[in-house]
């Protein structure tokens, strides 16, 4: 008898014990190392995806969108919408305080809402996600509504990113500049950002007001994270594996399948919504202001094979300017793999001229450019690489001094369309590189229309991007996060990006 006790005992223990480690545990700091920097902190004036990830974990949102998509409470404890989408009335929470103590109320929402939609403020992305509001109005201390003239369909998913995250009007008014710093209500503390270096970020212990869809509520478990901007994929790497850093970002293609072998590692991935990573072809100037010639470039690159070089198979190409995980992507507006590569004219090469930003460019993605270059090349175009930091890269986009640009964003509403097509983003407004303005109409009314016109509309967008060579597709971003398994609890966003505040460290 006193055997089988002492056996019930010892596996009574031993229960206790494998439950006790499957709980969260508080404290410890994450040290998360990036592959990619970003210029700005503030994530109201900028559409880097960087600031979205580090800035998720300081600014909370009027609502949040679950991994199923549904919209869940969050500063708003409710919210009511009219028949045609042009109405929106938010119930704010009355509990809430900024990390400067300052409270949240409805005139904090309007002052954010306002100081975006501000031309001063520059806010090209956060003020596409909000559309055409006609105005503002707060009929009581915790009550926001938001009126438009005509129906906006998109806003609550524009309003669940950190892009339309609420900061302390308080610090707004009292600093010039936010480049560098962010104020915020969220679950941690914004101690410092560097650009070129990284973040430190510390919890706000007295945190109560997490979103809907996460699944604790309180303070984070977390006592800090700690970002480090790491650009050397090796460097990255063995940081990881030795233990500096529990998490990195942009996984090094070569060496995911030696870390999926890894006991001591997990690999997370998350393939993105929205506009893939693309090439946009400068359509109102140069070589690329002929339809003819922008259709002999697009069909001279063969995304398959060099994302294969590039990313060794760990992403897929992409073929549309929507991603698969995006509402109403069309599978059949895509660039036609039996098409045959047109051949310009006989005689001297073309050059175009291929604008980045080294800093927000992860290695794999110049390895893939250099292998368009040498794909264009037989198809009759010298590609040459302009590298310049992001302030010539702001100011020559905004001068119209490029032939090419890239990059990918991520959001599962279609409306992104909107941000990177329409002729009012135009740069230095906003993100249509290509100088796009055949789809203004098309764009406007897609944004109102009943959800069955709404997906004929944006197959309509699609086919005719293609069609027109507007940009080039190259593949599908997937955020890939290699982590320690002492990581517990990341969940991820509808923007594929990782969440943090449920995120513990096992001992």
């Amino acid at each position: 008898m006193k055997t089988k006790a002492a056996v019930g005992l010892l596996l009574a223990a031993l229960v206790a014990t494998a439950h006790a480690a499957e709980s969260p545990v508080s404290g410890g700091t994450l040290n998360v190392a990036l592959g990619s920097d970003t210029p700005i902190i503030d994530p109201s004036i900028t559409g880097y995806s960087v600031t979205a990830l580090i800035t998720r974990n300081v600014v909370d949102s009027l609502v949040g969108q679950a991994g199923d998509n549904r919209f869940t409470p969050w500063l708003a404890l409710r919210w009511e919408i009219n028949d045609n989408h042009t109405q929106y009335t938010f119930h704010l929470r009355k509990d809430v305080t900024f990390s400067d103590k300052t409270r949240l109320d409805a005139q904090a929402v309007k002052y954010n809402l306002d100081r975006i939609l501000d031309p001063k403020t520059t806010s090209s992305y956060a003020k596409s996600l909000l559309g055409p509001i006609d105005s503002i109005t707060t009929p009581d201390d915790f009550t926001v509504v938001i009126h438009y003239k005509t129906p906006f369909a998109p806003l609550l998913q524009g309003l669940s990113l950190p892009y339309l995250g609420i900061q302390s009007p308080t610090y707004l008014k009292n600093t010039p500049n936010t480049s560098n710093t962010v104020v915020g209500s969220g679950p941690f503390i914004l101690k410092s950002f560097v650009k070129g270096n990284g973040s430190q970020l510390t919890r706000r212990d007295d945190y109560q007001w997490g979103p809907g869809y996460a699944h604790h509520q309180g303070p984070a478990w977390l006592s800090a994270i700690n970002f480090k901007y790491l650009p050397e994929s090796s460097v990255r790497l063995g940081a990881l594996t030795s233990g500096q850093v529990q998490a990195i970002d942009a996984v090094p293609p070569a060496n995911v399948r030696a870390l999926q072998r890894n006991p001591q590692v997990s690999i997370l991935t998350k393939e993105n919504p929205g506009i893939p990573r693309v090439l946009y072809l400068n359509t109102s100037k140069g070589p690329f202001s002929d339809v003819n010639v922008r259709q002999a470039f697009l069909h001279a690159v063969d995304p398959a094979s060099a994302v294969k070089v590039a990313f060794f198979g760990t992403l897929k190409p992409a073929d549309s300017v929507l991603g698969p995980q995006t509402l109403y992507y069309d599978a059949n507006a895509r660039v036609s793999a039996a098409q045959p590569a047109k051949q310009l004219s006989p005689g001297q090469p073309l050059t175009v001229h291929f604008l980045y930003d080294p800093a927000s460019t992860e290695s794999a993605d110049v390895t893939l450019f250099q292998a368009i270059q040498f794909q264009v090349k037989k198809a009759g175009f010298n590609l040459q690489f302009d590298p310049v930091d992001s302030g010539i890269f702001s100011a020559r986009t905004a001068s119209n001094d490029y032939d090419i640009v890239s990059n990918f964003y991520v959001r599962a509403e279609p409306d992104i369309l909107r941000t990177v097509f329409h002729s009012a983003y135009i740069p230095p407004k906003g993100a249509n590189y290509s100088h796009v303005n055949a789809l203004d109409d098309k764009l406007t009314l897609a944004i109102g229309a009943p959800d069955a016109q709404r997906k004929q509309i944006y197959s309509d967008i699609q086919r005719q991007v293609i069609d027109q060579a507007y940009v080039v597709p190259l593949y599908i971003p997937a955020y890939q996060l290699g982590i320690s398994k002492k990581v517990q609890g990341i969940s991820w966003a509808t923007n594929a990006k990782p969440n943090f505040y449920d995120a513990w460290l096992s001992n």
